[in-house]
């Protein structure tokens, strides 16, 4: 009778445990992974003439298409509900995608020519008597979009504006809507931060041609 009460109470200490709360899984965070080196370009008469201009100024990336400081991975089902931005539950950027963009960008364009960032970068220009040329980005949309439950692909679409900035003011030079895809490696979370960072790194490199053709 005693080992048998033994073994009760056993059972129940044992179900006690399986009842309390659970930790809850740590999300998994992403970002673009190491930066590459770029390798310098060749020196051409368009790429020379630019390293001798005034610098460029890259301003705050805006997120028209996402919260403001949002880190949620978000992705939509193309073939259920592509209205909905749906975010992952156990993956997120590690910092606010916004930052993530520029930085990256910021890498790509300042190879061949001087970048500043921000009001700061303004002052500092006009400081000298340059007249710099301001980028402003537009993130219109970042997310994993999937056409099917097994493919998908990474989405950048941003709005670029170009103004040369004047001690009287901003005069307007150009502007261009950049759509870059890059299909993800895997259906999940992990491919879709693959295939943006690809995206990510692609716009940059249509950004800068576009602005060479500028004669930035």
């Amino acid at each position: 009778m005693k080992k048998l009460l033994l073994t009760t109470a056993a059972v129940l200490v044992l179900a006690g445990c399986s009842s309390l709360p659970q930790a809850p899984a740590l999300q998994a965070l992403y970002d673009f992974g190491p930066q590459p080196s770029f390798e310098q370009r060749q020196a051409d008469p368009a790429r020379t003439a630019i390293e001798t201009q005034a610098p460029l100024v890259l301003a705050g990336i805006r997120t028209s298409g996402l919260p403001d400081g949002s880190t949620p991975i978000f992705y939509r089902l193309a073939y259920a509900d592509a209205q909905q931005l749906r975010p992952y539950a156990q993956a997120r950027w590690a910092r606010p995608a916004a930052q993530l963009i520029q930085q990256s960008l910021y890498t790509q364009l300042s190879d061949g020519r001087a970048v500043l960032e921000g009001q700061s970068g303004v002052v500092r220009a006009l400081a000298t008597g340059a007249n710099p040329a301001m980028l402003r980005l537009d993130v219109e949309e970042f997310s994993q979009v999937f056409s099917d439950t097994a493919t998908s692909q990474g989405l950048l679409r941003l709005r670029a504006t170009l103004t040369e900035v004047t001690p009287r003011g901003e005069k307007w030079l150009a502007q261009q809507v950049f759509t870059v895809q890059r299909p993800a490696p895997t259906p999940d979370a992990a491919g879709g931060t693959q295939a943006l960072g690809a995206a990510t790194e692609e716009a940059g490199r249509q950004i800068d041609a576009w602005l060479l053709r500028q004669g930035r």
